[in-house]
């Protein structure tokens, strides 16, 4: 009798999540497109942002492209008639308030700094979409990627810096930072703290890494955002074997990407020293997607 109670409840349960779930969602935000396109049905995704389809900047761009694009008119948007719409916290708050206005439920997805943080917000996405068992399988797939690198990486530490464009410098609490922690690639003593934060070029030769991360090559450089990475000085202390690119997609959101980052790091620690220098990356192809 107590076995068939609870198999009533479970079963009543399910239909219960299954009837809340969205079944027409809108996405304004590169980090909800790709947990979107990970974790929801096909039939429930309604439009995708602009950036979902680029694969500069997301390991779900293949797959993006069978969706409609999203422009930032609100208009159109409620014409799609979705019942839920993610932005993110950095989205322009216009488009957000004028979404709200026109009675459509907004959503935030937050940033992601680690990974714990990051299997939290695949398990809330999950429930939310109605596909927890979705979401239980993405994040056993990062821990599986997670023991691949671990096992991988050795004994020694290198320290890393990660320098984009303009110099800006990563920090402690940004999710790259972690990531290439688990790889055994660790701040040198002095990086900027938080987030992290713009440095001068004196400063990142004096505190001088083992290793610089960007996020591109720095070769026939034709704008002022990327000079600083080119500069004279910065080539001659960090030649090729001391620069690793890594990637732009596998720094910017947690979900489907961090399988496909983690196993570009396995690889980057299992070439022989000194470490190679990679240009580019394959697609992630996370074993989630319908």
């Amino acid at each position: 009798m107590l076995r068939l109670a609870i198999l009533c409840f479970l079963i009543f349960a399910t239909a219960a999540q299954a009837a809340e779930a969205p079944q027409r969602v809108a996405s304004f935000n590169l980090c909800a497109d790709q947990l979107v396109l990970a974790l929801a049905d096909r039939g429930q995704i309604a439009g995708v942002s602009t950036f979902a389809s680029d694969p500069e900047l997301s390991v779900m761009a293949e797959k993006a492209k069978a969706f409609r694009t999203l422009d930032q008119r609100s208009e159109a948007t409620v014409a799609l008639q979705p019942d839920l719409v993610l932005v993110g916290p950095n989205d322009r708050s216009t488009i957000r308030r004028a979404l709200t206005r026109l009675g459509l439920h907004v959503e935030e997805v937050g940033l992601v700094s680690d990974l714990a943080s990051v299997r939290a917000q695949v398990r809330s996405m999950a429930e939310r979409l109605g596909h927890p068992e979705r979401g239980t399988s993405l994040n056993a797939a990062i821990d599986a990627a997670r023991v691949r690198l671990s096992a991988a990486v050795g004994k020694e530490k290198r320290t890393a810096l990660v320098v984009e464009r303009q110099g800006y410098t990563a920090g402690p609490d940004s999710l790259i930072a972690n990531l290439l922690r688990e790889a055994g690639l660790v701040l040198p003593r002095g990086a900027p703290a938080g987030l992290g934060g713009f440095v001068p070029m004196e400063w990142l030769l004096q505190i001088n890494p083992d290793v610089l991360v960007v996020y591109e090559a720095t070769e026939g450089t034709t704008d002022q955002g990327a000079l600083f990475l080119s500069h004279p000085a910065l080539e001659a202390r960090f030649p090729p074997e001391r620069r690793l690119v890594v990637p732009r997609r596998f720094a910017l959101c947690g979900g489907p990407s961090i399988v496909a980052a983690l196993d570009f790091l396995t690889r980057l620690v299992r070439a022989p020293p000194p470490l190679r220098t990679f240009t580019q990356a394959p697609s992630a192809n996370p074993a989630t997607t319908r």
